[in-house]
């Protein structure tokens, strides 16, 4: 693993993504190494053009007084877009905590989202903020498959166990069903087994960038060889995501849970 400490300007900058005014990054990269992770396109933002997705980590050092809690009030922050704000090395570096902690004291709508049971940590720090919703990534409940599509994150299992303490503790929780692997990501089971949990539920489509195409289709075409053709015709015509949509919503309604699609996004459309 490649790390390096990097100085950054600010470590809170305005979003693109709908629905989230502000974001927070605070990594360059992500040790996750996940195959199918549309971030990568970073690496030619930030000096890291010839280097593996994965393998390498910019710790950013920032001046905590410039982040003033109250500049977000009646906003929308979410930590992160770009990287997991507990990837490994945070147990270390602690970025995502100190940004915490400066934060305590907003009005704003904070969401943590992450692929890792590391969060769990951070739980006496949520209990100080009025309005924040912690969610876990979680596509599979197959360690195999996990440890194939997101080698370094943790198991799906402990991500839910960390959930479930936070939940405890009477802090809002969310599962973000991403990225569906249509016809592979078991999404029926994640509600069935995380509704124990939380009754809030995102869901995000598998989103095919240039760079992970090969890593995906090797997935699948050595995997599920019957499905290679039609993940095939799903990456050229984003109308098929449609009917998954369609499932996910009949499925969530019967489980009595809420449901928010996250599909079309990069600028597809339902259209």
């Amino acid at each position: 693993m490649k790390v390096a400490s990097i100085k950054a300007g600010s470590i809170i900058s305005r979003s693109n993504i709908p629905g989230i005014d502000f974001v927070a990054n605070p990594y360059v990269g992500c040790q996750h190494g996940c195959i199918y992770c549309y971030a990568e396109f970073m690496k030619r933002f930030t000096n890291h053009a010839g280097d593996i997705w994965g393998e390498f980590l910019d710790v950013k050092q920032f001046e905590l007084d410039k982040i003033r809690p109250e500049k977000y009030d009646g906003k929308t922050l979410l930590l992160s877009s770009v990287t997991d704000p507990y990837t490994p090395l945070e147990v270390k570096y602690e970025n995502t905590r100190r940004i915490l902690r400066q934060l305590i004291g907003t009005k704003a709508d904070i969401q943590v989202l992450t692929k890792s049971k590391l969060v769990e940590r951070d739980a006496d720090l949520f209990e100080q903020f009025e309005r924040i919703e912690v969610g876990v990534s979680l596509n599979t409940l197959d360690n195999e498959l996990a440890g194939i599509i997101e080698p370094r994150a943790s198991r799906p299992a402990d991500r839910l166990n960390a959930l479930r303490r936070i939940a405890d503790k009477g802090i809002s929780t969310y599962v973000f069903v991403s990225p569906i692997f249509p016809r592979v990501s078991d999404w029926k089971k994640v509600i069935e087994t995380a509704s124990r949990i939380t009754d809030d539920f995102r869901f995000e489509n598998l989103n095919f960038r240039g760079h992970n195409i090969p890593r995906i289709m090797k997935l699948i075409d050595s995997k599920y060889p019957a499905l290679s053709d039609y993940y095939r015709r799903i990456r050229m015509d984003q109308s098929l995501w449609n009917e998954v949509a369609e499932s996910i919503e009949t499925e969530c309604k019967n489980a009595g849970v809420k449901c928010r699609i996250e599909f079309h996004h990069g600028g597809f459309s339902k259209e």
